[in-house]
């Protein structure tokens, strides 16, 4: 199991998409532990202006995680990465008409 922190605030939708985005990569169960910010003014002055930051057990930081690129690079170096979970997030499959669906003079119409 794979065990993290993230510094968040109530509300912090970035925390939120980070958070699905650390599920979705990582290739073992995530224990996320959520430490929030705004109840310790030295964490607010640390990371108000930061958050989501992502810790990992050895004291590691990863800032701005919800980008794709940045976690799944900090992920792959731990050895945490799914490569199936990234390659379906990167290369979404083509998306496939309606069933019945035709078209006439140039308008799709569904059957």
């Amino acid at each position: 199991m794979i065990k993290l922190s993230i510094y968040t605030t109530l509300g912090c939708h970035l925390c939120a998409q980070l958070e699905a985005l650390v599920t979705t990569l990582a290739n073992q169960p995530v224990d996320l532990r959520r430490i929030e910010i705004s109840e310790d003014d030295a964490l607010v002055e640390r990371y108000g202006v930061r958050i989501p930051v992502l810790l990992d057990e050895q004291g590691e930081e990863l800032d701005r995680g919800f980008d794709l690129a940045r976690l799944s690079q900090w992920l792959e170096q731990r050895g945490w990465l799914d490569e199936a979970a990234l390659a379906t997030l990167t290369n979404p499959p083509a998306p496939t008409p309606p069933v019945g669906a035709h078209q006439r003079n140039g308008r799709r119409f569904l059957g």
